[in-house]
């Protein structure tokens, strides 16, 4: 039932494809550098998906790969099982074990992993690399916003610091003030006269 690194660097590379591509192809070489993926790794995946008609390659200088859809056309779906990717809650439960396992326990759980495994498949084929890549657009958004507020709040922490900061040397100077005024003088004026 566990998502391998294998699915989810598939679908990675694909988000990162339908990023950055707008129709030109991209090279491998730049999804692993963004992704930090290995090379080697996306080659063996990119054969995959090539195959599964999720990717089309482009030969030649400024080569590299694009969508083979339009990016609303293309389900998680479709990249996990293009890589071979089988995440069917349901599969361990099949096998001489389980034809010998006949309680209500057994028909129960099984019946409620695959009901599970239903939904899942099916969560996945309505989500396509297009409703991904507008919620990355969001995020994307949202993290700017975020940036600026931090921003916003720093600079109005600086401005209250330095506020704090100018009335402490203001009340500091009008201290030395009223200390120094009436017998600092006499008191300067006196040890004056004596070292000299």
């Amino acid at each position: 039932m566990r998502l391998t690194s294998k699915g989810r660097y598939a679908v990675r590379a694909m988000l990162d494809l339908t990023k950055y591509s707008n129709g030109n192809p991209v090279r491998l070489q730049e999804i692993s550098t963004r992704q930090n993926i290995s090379l080697h790794y996306l080659e063996q995946l990119f054969r995959k998906l090539r195959n599964g008609q999720a990717v089309k390659s482009v030969r030649g200088p400024g080569g590299g790969y694009v969508l083979a859809r339009p990016m609303d056309q293309i389900t998680v779906r479709d990249v996990l099982d293009c890589v071979g990717e089988n995440i069917n809650p349901a599969k361990d439960i099949v096998g001489s074990e389980a034809e010998k396992a006949s309680t209500v326990e057994y028909i129960l759980s099984k019946n409620y992993f695959q009901n599970l495994g239903t939904i899942m498949r099916e969560y996945l084929t309505t989500t396509t690399l297009g409703d991904l890549q507008r919620k990355s657009n969001d995020i994307n958004i949202s993290e700017e916003l975020e940036e600026k507020r931090a921003a916003d709040q720093l600079a109005e922490n600086a401005r209250v610091q330095q506020s704090h900061s100018e009335m402490v040397n203001t009340n500091t100077s009008a201290e030395s003030t009223e200390r120094t005024s009436p017998f600092s003088s006499l008191i300067r004026s006196s040890i004056g006269e004596v070292n000299q």
